[in-house]
């Protein structure tokens, strides 16, 4: 049996990945949002007023990544970076009045993707939960 380049779980990731990133892009363009700046925009959403390194161990971006998100948000105004009233050396990140709203505004993105995909609920789920299995084994 002739193997193929799809055999491969890694290769059937990053292809899933690349497919999914491309199609939340027209999603995310009425909200002028990339893909990392709405992860970073729903972590926000799940946990306001946090630590670049708190964002970054949540989102999984490291923070070299992540500061210019950060930065290119607080440029559209949906998010602040302000000192720590706790530890000045450290600056918290919180969400603005248009984050807020924006959180709002784009509640129905998963379930547009989800219906795109053309698989239940369910089956999504279980994806996720094995992908989420896969990436804590990988970091042992």
């Amino acid at each position: 049996m002739s193997q193929q380049l799809s055999d491969n779980v890694c290769f059937a990731l990053y292809t899933a990945t690349n497919a999914l990133v491309r199609a939340y892009r027209p999603l995310l363009d009425e909200f002028d949002l990339t893909y990392p700046q709405y992860i970073v925009m729903q972590s926000l959403w799940y946990n306001n007023d946090v630590s670049l390194t708190e964002l970054s161990h949540d989102t999984h971006l490291d923070p070299g990544t992540l500061t210019p998100i950060v930065k290119r948000l607080e440029g559209k105004q949906m998010l602040t970076r302000q000192v720590s009233p706790v530890d000045e050396r450290k600056k918290v990140i919180s969400l603005t009045l248009i984050g807020r709203e924006l959180q709002e505004k784009a509640k129905d993105l998963k379930q547009q993707l989800r219906q795109k995909s053309s698989m239940d609920a369910s089956r999504v789920e279980e994806l996720r939960l094995h992908c989420l299995e896969l990436a804590k084994n990988l970091q042992k």
